[in-house]
């Protein structure tokens, strides 16, 4: 496939080992497959499944290992809950087969709920690379695509470096040590070969 050079994402060789590794995962496999239908724009998969899925493979584990859940997540300007709900449930229908574990979320809408879920308020996002350069980790602030015309997709605003040198740390943009801590515990449980770096 080819390989098309995004604002603020990979591409190259390293771009191709991604791709390769993920494709090891068959529930990736099928949202790259699936995910277009439901029409959501902008649309990635992203944050710990992407991770996970290069430890696994890495470590020569089952591709699916340790992985509880799938971000399937868009920008759209559209923020409505409705619109959001309208997207969930065409991806329920979509990936019956699979189970409840991919969760589909409108990345512009964050900043509603945020503060309830995790204590404090932030900032509306104002792009996809915005909001995947917030996630906790260096390594999991990766998303991917597949785009018809120009093949694999990687938006990656800290680059791939931690994620191929199994090397964790902290994005404290916007997490709390708390959070942190707890991600990197069970991650730590799971692999437990990966350099964690401390808050």
């Amino acid at each position: 496939m080819n390989l098309q050079e995004e604002k603020l994402c990979e591409t190259g060789s390293r771009a191709f080992i991604l791709e390769q590794r993920l494709l090891k995962n068959p529930i990736i496999r099928t949202i790259f497959e699936k995910a277009p239908s439901i029409g959501m724009p902008n649309w990635h998969l992203g944050a710990g499944c992407i991770a996970q899925t290069f430890w696994n493979i890495e470590y020569g584990l089952n591709p699916t290992y340790g992985i509880k859940d799938y971000d399937l997540v868009y920008f759209d300007e559209n923020i409505s809950h409705e619109k959001e709900d309208e997207f969930i449930r065409r991806g329920r229908e979509l990936f019956f087969d699979i189970g409840d574990i991919i969760e589909i979320r409108n990345e512009a809408r964050v900043h509603l709920w945020y503060e309830e879920h995790f204590g404090y308020p932030i900032n509306p996002y104002q792009s996809m690379e915005e909001a995947v350069g917030s996630w906790p980790t260096i390594a999991a602030a990766v998303a991917v695509r597949y785009d018809h015309d120009d093949g694999f997709i990687i938006c990656a605003p800290f680059g791939l470096d931690d994620l191929f040198s199994l090397v964790v740390r902290p994005n404290k943009k916007q997490i709390t040590k708390e959070i942190y801590d707890r991600r990197v515990e069970r991650w730590a449980a799971c692999w437990p070969k990966l350099d964690i770096v401390d808050w």
